[in-house]
């Protein structure tokens, strides 16, 4: 497998930092053109998208970051972590780098900090111009959440802060591997770039509070849907079906709710980070995305 940086360590060098409320922010810009933000989702960082980035640079400027708490970002503790944070977080950075409009692909929990993004819309410095959301909880009523996230943020506090410490690589990687498709595992190479950034400045440590975010949003869920549904800018859901905590289910919850909006099938047996399994049909996707856009406007 490989992608635009060799290592996560290359990637940590060829980016920056920028400062949020006393916090350091990992980012990076990529390519020219109309900007597309990458958004990455829990419990790792934006070398998520290492294997799609360098061909989405041939067309956009590529923006990444790292979200608070996660990857080469402070990872305070004691924090509450929210979806209101993050899409402030955001909104600094778009402001640092004088974008104006911005096209999202957002994985995983990044999926709900998009949603909180259109919920207070009137509130953001850009536009956003459209939103691809990809294997992520868009529905808590059928999102199946792994035993492992059950047992870090579920949990009491001084319980969710002891697993945190306590999970081995063995236990992370067992839970990890579930979720890819049969076919399209990580080697052992990314297993190791993944534990590393898991790890990154005690990261693991602290890892159950963000994934408390994961049950935080059955609270957000009616205001969620319902500025999706009026919403002008354009959506799809692409979908990694063998996932098992958000694959074809969530494909087949959202086209009920929203028929209106294309649901785009990857392969069968692609499981919940596409954009690793299979990066240029991620890629290509996300272009016929746009071309639809173009021929039926919302």
């Amino acid at each position: 497998m490989s992608g635009k940086f060799s290592n996560a360590n290359s990637l940590k060098e060829f980016g920056s930092y920028f400062d949020y409320k006393g916090n350091s922010i990992f980012y990076g810009s990529i390519g020219k053109g109309e900007t597309l933000l990458l958004l990455h989702g829990y419990p790792f960082n934006s070398f998520d998208w290492n294997w799609v980035i360098e061909e989405f640079s041939n067309s956009y400027q590529v923006v990444f970051l790292d979200l608070l708490g996660m990857g080469f970002s402070d990872k305070p503790e004691n924090h509450k972590y929210s979806f209101e944070e993050y899409v402030d977080l955001i909104q600094i950075l778009i402001l640092k780098l004088n974008i104006k409009k911005v096209r999202i692909l957002a994985h995983d929990l990044a999926v709900s900090v998009v949603q909180e993004m259109l919920a207070t819309s009137h509130n953001l410095n850009f536009e956003i111009s459209s939103i691809a959301f990809m294997n992520g909880g868009l529905f808590t009523d059928v999102y199946k959440p792994r035993l492992i996230q059950r047992l870090l943020s579920q949990s009491p506090n001084f319980l969710g802060s002891f697993i945190s410490k306590k999970m081995t690589r063995k236990s992370v990687e067992s839970s990890l591997l579930k979720v890819f498709g049969p076919h399209t595992r990580p080697n052992l190479e990314v297993l190791n770039e993944y534990w590393n950034i898991l790890n990154y400045n005690n990261g693991k440590n602290i890892a159950y509070l963000i994934g408390r975010l994961v049950f935080d949003k059955v609270n957000y869920q009616t205001r969620w849907i319902k500025a999706l549904k009026e919403t002008k800018v354009p959506f799809c859901y692409i979908c990694g079906p063998f996932d098992p905590n958000s694959g074809t289910h969530m494909a087949v919850r959202f086209n009920k709710e929203y028929p209106f909006a294309n649901v785009y099938y990857l392969s069968a047996f692609i499981g919940h980070w596409p954009q690793i399994e299979s990066p240029k049909e991620v890629v290509a996707t996300y272009h016929q995305f746009q071309n639809d856009i173009k021929l039926y406007p919302k």
